[in-house]
């Protein structure tokens, strides 16, 4: 970054207080920290020198930084959270008294392109569970590791980074239900469904044999773990999905969330109530879950424009 050390302790002290009083995640305070950054190089070639501070950038600035974005080619959705992450700094700055007013109060984000998520068909998902399950009849690790990381990916619709982190002693098997920690590290209970308890009994064996392998500092209770009996890394879980994906539904992208996108959708086509959905999922907003009820309605008319003998 470009400007003084004061500013730049000022940058750091906002970030402090994201991850550890709104307890961000690292990854999105990294998000903040790229977009604060980001800022920071266009002010310098703005303003036409390294020697300026956060009290010298007016809204016009601000307003010129969108623009900057935009000729860049980033989508209205970046840009709208960069300039999140730029009003949750001078607001900080403002509200610490270190600058007069706030530049960045009435400034808006770009209207966003509204982009339904990604979610799988029921017959795709049929597919790609019978794929998992041949492979968990080989019985080794990957193979029940794979069926159980997917019955929980899908049939409690969990987040990829809350499962990555989840250990073993999370799941409650007499009350069939899974605790987990989100987003903001807020803890939700979710239902485990039968055919996910019976994935994790079959998985059990082939991970206590990799955890006898494991280390000394090593997680003691990862729920998903490698063949050295460590934690599994969020990349292999995203791999072990793809690679069914890749096979059983093309169309529906190749993602990790697509699961967590499906469990959703499915619900509210089959008439879940959408605050219970919003609570399944861990939403702060209801707006947020919202979108699923977009996909629903395109479906309805998709199916409404093919099959009417009048449309």
């Amino acid at each position: 970054m470009a400007q003084g050390v004061d500013s730049q302790a000022q940058v750091e002290a906002y970030l402090k207080v994201l991850e550890d009083e709104r307890q961000l995640s690292p990854h999105t305070v990294s998000a903040y920290r790229r977009d604060v950054d980001d800022l920071s190089s266009f002010l310098t070639e703005y303003l036409g020198t390294p020697e300026w501070d956060w009290g010298g950038v007016d809204r016009l600035a601000l307003r010129s930084f969108l623009g900057w974005c935009l000729r860049r080619g980033l989508s209205r959705r970046t840009i709208g959270r960069k300039l999140s992450a730029v009003r949750g700094l001078f607001r900080f700055l403002h509200l610490e008294d270190r600058l007069p007013t706030n530049p960045a109060r009435a400034m808006r984000a770009p209207k966003a392109e509204k982009r339904l998520p990604g979610h799988l068909s029921r017959p795709e998902t049929e597919i790609i569970f019978a794929l998992a399950e041949v492979g968990a009849a080989e019985n080794d690790l990957k193979g029940t590791r794979t069926l159980a990381l997917l019955e929980l990916l899908y049939g409690s619709g969990l987040r990829l980074s809350e499962l990555h982190s989840l250990d073993w002693a999370r799941i409650d098997f007499p009350k069939a239900q899974v605790k987990v920690r989100g987003k903001g590290k807020k803890e939700r209970i979710i239902p485990v469904t039968r055919k996910a308890l019976q994935a994790l009994t079959r998985y059990e064996p082939r991970r206590q044999e990799a955890l006898a392998r494991r280390e000394p500092g090593m997680d003691p209770d990862p729920l998903l773990v490698n063949n050295r009996g460590g934690r599994l890394s969020g990349r292999s879980i995203q791999r072990s999905v793809r690679e069914l994906l890749s096979r059983a539904a093309a169309d529906a992208g190749t993602s990790v969330h697509s699961l967590r996108h499906s469990f959703a959708t499915h619900l509210l086509d089959a008439g879940a109530d959408l605050m219970a959905v919003k609570e399944l999922l861990g939403h702060v907003s209801l707006s947020t879950t919202q979108i699923y009820t977009h996909t629903s309605k395109e479906r309805l008319k998709k199916v409404y424009n093919q099959a009417h003998p009048r449309s």
